[in-house]
């Protein structure tokens, strides 16, 4: 008898949990490391979606650019900030990513991201190959600036072997940069830069103009594209700068209903100056530019959205 109430009151738990919508609802979202603006972004994120599609709760946890797409792709996430260039290199299996991605959808690309190479103004330096035998400051191994800084040294024919590299945060970077340890710092964000702000307040500093590398960056990922950096973005940049781009985007979990990205990216679209209100990058923000190719398919969702928004994607 205790057994067949025990057996019962099992049953009955069972049920209970399958009935429940909250936890079905829950989406996890990665953001950003702390500090950078994917965090409080992800936060106007959240507060939309969840207004956008009754009884969605959305958990938004610190991440990277390569790590969400890995997240997403494995099941520890449904919804992440990326990185276009690594997103792409996700699809294709190449390093970092241990094998190709099979589950991993676009949903929208944001604003565009601009590598810079920032030299102190009487280091001497006009070019990459310049860099050689000299201090270079970078991010952490493994985010989109430091693979970037990789790749452009070999295009040029250099590695990290041929300059005093150094792996660290922004603010390390913008010290050693100040006390001499470094004449150059690379590093992929949004323009201006806080963190070269704050070193233009304290050295002389110029930016190189990268357009001379797109064609060999592009023989490594198609997804590089050329963005300038206006005159007058830092102090004492009397003309335009061309440097490397890609976009931050949206990737979702190809498994996520369709009806709920549809809401969230129409949310999205519909909440554009909240989002500018984080970064201004993303003001004026259209649905075509939000459906921009960048070599990932989108979401069933989302591409039913772009359709009634007048624009046509490829679906995942």
């Amino acid at each position: 008898m205790k057994s067949s109430i025990r057996t019962l009151g099992l049953a009955f738990g069972l049920a209970l949990a399958v009935a429940a919508p909250a936890a079905a609802a829950d989406i996890k979202l990665m953001t950003g490391p702390q500090g950078g603006v994917w965090i409080p972004l992800g936060g106007q994120l959240k507060d939309m979606w969840e207004k956008a599609v009754p009884g969605l709760a959305v958990q938004a946890l610190p991440g990277a650019g390569i790590a969400n797409v890995r997240g997403v792709d494995e099941g520890k996430a449904d919804v992440g900030f990326g990185n276009s260039i690594s997103t792409v290199d996700g699809l294709k299996g190449i390093a970092p990513f241990p094998k190709a991605t099979t589950n991993v959808c676009n949903i929208a690309t944001l604003y565009p991201q601009y590598y810079q190479m920032v030299v102190r103004a009487d280091a001497g330096v006009n070019s990459i190959k310049d860099l050689k035998g000299k201090g270079v400051t970078t991010q952490q191994r493994g985010n989109t600036g430091e693979l970037i800084t990789a790749q452009l040294l070999k295009v040029n024919g250099l590695s990290y072997n041929d300059v005093k590299m150094s792996f660290v945060s922004y603010t390390d970077s913008v010290t050693q940069m100040q006390d001499g340890h470094a004449v150059a710092f690379t590093l992929g964000t949004t323009i201006p830069s806080g963190a070269v702000m704050d070193l233009a307040a304290a050295r002389d500093i110029k930016l190189l103009d990268l357009s001379d590398q797109l064609a060999e960056m592009r023989k490594i990922n198609p997804g590089y594209t050329l963005v300038t950096i206006p005159k007058g973005t830092y102090p004492k940049q009397d003309k335009d700068v061309k440097v490397i781009g890609y976009a931050t985007h949206i990737v979702a979990s190809c498994k996520l209903p369709t009806d709920t990205v549809y809401a969230m990216t129409k949310a999205m679209a519909q909440n554009i100056p909240s989002m500018a209100a984080v970064n201004k990058s993303i003001a004026g923000l259209t649905p075509k530019a939000m459906a921009e190719d960048i070599g990932v398919p989108f979401h069933p969702g989302a591409a039913k959205f772009y359709k009634e928004a007048g624009v046509t994607v490829q679906s995942h």
